[in-house]
């Protein structure tokens, strides 16, 4: 028995390879250190959908800014979410538009609107009306400009484009499983969207980041760091951001996003907040060697997640929809992936009940 299918290979993928031992992660061929620190995100996208990067992404880049307008029934719908205070993925679930019946058509107008509803629920939830999307930015810097009304300096962008890209596939993790499903029935990508965003909103999938910064915000000063970390692990509680169920070594991720934190704040007044997050990171890994020897326990995707969307100025209860807002792309791949060589999803089960029951009459 495989309990939750672990240790099981469901399919053959192109688009993400994981190797948790080694501390790898490759996206359509390329490491995630060399993808996701140069790639624009419009490239990513398409690099997964096509096997390879486009000549020019212009076209690409500016049909997508097309499509990121929400209809009235679309901010209405938010907007009665909001009065109620609807939890975010929910909201954008709610937010996702009927399917046209054209994968190609449903892929573009579900990428390009996420960052859309993200922002107008926002800003509807903090009594702000929604921001027009601007067709003359990139993905990420609408995205920003769309929950502020600033035109994001370079440099953030930079900071939220390698973020969407070190996190847009990640092998068959939950979401991307449950999206793969319901393809395989033959169902269209907006409802396997709508049900990978289900599967993200479980707090065992999501992950907690936020948690992760919390710590080093109460911990303050890099001399309180070890009595605080030691008394947290005499206690047998867990450090948030460190350990991750199929990496064995550091997680890749974390070193592509601590390098994308220090561009975004060097010289700024967060780049205090960076050293003592490093210095925190590294009492951390010691100890946890020192109280879990053997474990290996290093750092996640959720520490350095937490620093730089924080640095952006994202509150936390942003932190999973702008995860969303990238992995969109990944379960459309798969969801395209999926469709190429179909073939239903249908796992057998081991049936532990009862028999031999009688009916009294």
């Amino acid at each position: 028995m495989h309990g939750g299918l672990e240790g099981v290979v469901a399919a053959e993928t192109s688009l993400s390879m994981v190797d948790g031992v080694r501390g790898e992660l490759v996206i359509a061929g390329y490491p995630v250190e060399a993808l996701a620190l140069n790639a624009t995100f419009e490239e990513t996208i398409w690099l997964l959908w096509n096997g390879s990067l486009p000549e020019d992404i212009g076209p690409f880049r500016s049909d997508l800014a097309s499509r990121r307008s929400l209809s009235q029934a679309t901010l209405h719908r938010l907007a009665a979410a909001a009065a109620t205070r609807v939890d975010p993925m929910d909201a954008l679930r709610m937010g996702l538009g009927s399917a046209t019946g054209k994968d190609e058509e449903d892929a573009r107008n579900v990428v390009a609107t996420f960052p859309s509803i993200v922002a107008s629920y926002w800003r509807l939830l903090h009594g702000s009306d929604p921001i027009a999307p601007r067709a003359d930015l990139g993905h990420a810097a609408n995205y920003l400009f769309m929950l502020t009304g600033e035109v994001p300096s370079e440099n953030r962008v930079r900071g939220l484009e390698t973020y969407l890209n070190t996190v847009v596939d990640h092998g068959f993790n939950a979401s991307t499983f449950t999206a793969r499903v319901i393809v395989s029935t033959g169902s269209d990508f907006v409802s396997a969207v709508a049900g990978a965003i289900g599967a993200l909103k479980g707090p065992l999938h999501g992950g907690a980041p936020g948690p992760a910064l919390d710590m080093v915000f109460e911990i303050g000063d890099v001399g309180r760091a070890e009595p605080y970390l030691r008394e947290k692990l005499s206690r047998g509680e867990k450090l948030m951001g460190f350990g991750h169920r199929v990496y064995k070594v550091r997680d890749p991720r974390a070193d592509v996003l601590s390098v994308a934190a220090e561009r975004m704040f060097r010289g700024g007044d967060n780049m205090k907040l960076y050293e003592l997050a490093r210095a925190v990171e590294r009492v951390a890994v010691r100890l946890l060697e020192e109280y879990k020897p053997g474990r290996n326990l290093q750092t996640n995707v959720e520490f350095y997640t937490a620093l730089l969307l924080h640095g952006l100025g994202l509150d936390v209860p942003l932190f999973t929809p702008t995860f969303a807002i990238s992995r969109v792309a990944g379960w459309l791949a798969h969801s395209f992936e999926q469709r190429r060589a179909n073939r239903i999803i249908r796992p057998q089960s081991a049936y532990v009940g009862p028999t031999g029951r009688t009916w009294k009459i």
